[in-house]
């Protein structure tokens, strides 16, 4: 599903969400802007193998969807700071119980493994 079609007021619910929040690193963002506000080389170094600009282009999809607020203080040099707007937050909470049952489902698939090692 392409960003323009999740804009079309007649698709579903969960498909526009998962059109703001599909790709690699997303997610990731959402869970460390939780936290709270971050600056671009923060997030970079808690998330290796993030390149700059991807992580650049996530932030600006991400803030384009209304997500994330960038706010730029006049200092020199410029310093960029990220944080979730509210419906990021609501998003992000919302998410809560999918990654919980993402979870449950590793657990599973883990004792799976080990029941079939020990047979």
């Amino acid at each position: 599903m392409t960003r323009s079609q999740a804009a079309n007021p007649n698709v579903c619910g969960v498909t526009a969400v998962i059109a703001v929040i599909d790709g690699k690193w997303k997610t990731s963002l959402l869970w460390l802007l939780e936290a709270g506000p971050q600056r671009p080389a923060e997030i970079r170094r808690r998330l290796p193998g993030l390149s700059e600009k991807v992580l650049t282009q996530a932030l600006r999809e991400m803030e384009s969807d209304g997500l994330v607020h960038r706010e730029v203080h006049d200092v020199l040099p410029l310093k960029t700071v990220y944080s979730l707007t509210d419906f990021g937050r609501r998003l992000s909470d919302a998410l809560g119980p999918v990654s919980d049952l993402g979870h449950e489902r590793l657990d599973r698939m883990t004792a799976e493994r080990a029941e079939l090692s020990v047979s």
